[in-house]
């Protein structure tokens, strides 16, 4: 089975899906079916002229932000669903922009994941979770925060929208270029960290994270096949050790680090792990 490639299709399939309504990339309208009132899984601005549903953050901000504040059940249901099942597989599987970020990484370019401050970074996602998403939206009535100032996704949309409608060109102004900007920064730093979006910045993969170590979708660690290679940690484009952490918040389910464990020592899916008994590999 290889892996990355089923990976890839689905990946492929579910931006496609995702941005069914192809008509929209040339005539800049947006889509306003009853689709639209679904949340997606991933990271899809509502204002993409293909996106036939919700982003579960604009929605959750949407809630928060209103005139008045009302407990955003459905939208919660929903995040709660797809983490108790999926965990942050959603980030390593559904999201378009993760699926854009994988595809700006292939490039070739100088690659470094490994560096002193990665592990402090990564905490800068549940700040923005926090404040971004959370406090400053249910302070300020009607400002999607995290949308406005910062979604790298949301920016894309508007470049689409400008390129096939001269009146959104015309309307443009300081705010999108910082947002220009922002999204350029995360293209030249996904050339050389493995998504840094979803790393360190997306309120979301924040949000999936705190589900890994519940949700159905699991990884299985074997003790007593591990061999001690670090052949896994080495791997992983996540940076995470899954002999120690099997189960990280910051583990997207790529399974990369299942591919290249030469004992069987991981299990990626919805069973309890049962792996094949195959034998073990001597120690070296």
């Amino acid at each position: 089975m290889d892996r990355k490639k089923i990976r890839f299709g689905i990946q492929a399939a579910a931006t496609l899906i995702q941005n069914a309504n192809i008509k929209g990339f040339f005539t800049g309208r947006i889509y306003e079916g009853a689709s639209k009132s679904v949340c997606v899984p991933g990271l899809n601005c509502y204002s993409c002229p293909g996106a036939i549903g919700s982003c579960p953050i604009g929605s959750l901000q949407s809630f928060l932000s209103g005139m008045k504040i009302k407990v955003p059940y459905y939208v919660l249901g929903l995040l709660i669903f797809f983490g108790a099942v999926l965990g942050r597989a959603v980030c390593g599987f559904l999201c378009p922009f993760g699926f854009l970020q994988d595809l700006i990484y292939k490039i070739p370019f100088i690659k470094r994941n490994r560096f002193k401050i990665d592990r402090y970074l990564r905490y800068l996602k549940y700040v923005v979770l926090l404040v971004l998403v959370v406090i400053l939206p249910m302070t300020f009535n009607l400002i999607p925060f995290f949308c406005k100032y910062v979604c790298p996704d949301g920016t894309i949309a508007g470049i689409i929208l400008a390129v096939v409608d001269s009146n959104v060109r015309n309307i443009l102004g300081p705010l999108f270029s910082w947002k220009l900007i922002l999204l350029l920064i995360f293209i030249v730093t996904g050339l050389i960290v493995r998504r840094p979006f979803c790393k360190y910045v997306c309120p979301l993969g924040a949000i999936y994270g705190f589900f890994n170590k519940v949700a159905i979708y699991r990884m299985t660690y074997k003790e007593d096949r591990c061999i001690k290679c670090n052949a896994c940690a080495k791997a992983c484009q996540m940076c995470i050790d899954p002999t120690k952490t099997p189960n990280s918040m910051e583990c997207i389910r790529c399974g990369e680090c299942v591919d290249k464990c030469p004992s069987g020592a991981l299990h990626l899916g919805f069973t309890d792990g049962k792996l094949k008994t195959a034998p073990k590999a001597e120690k070296k």
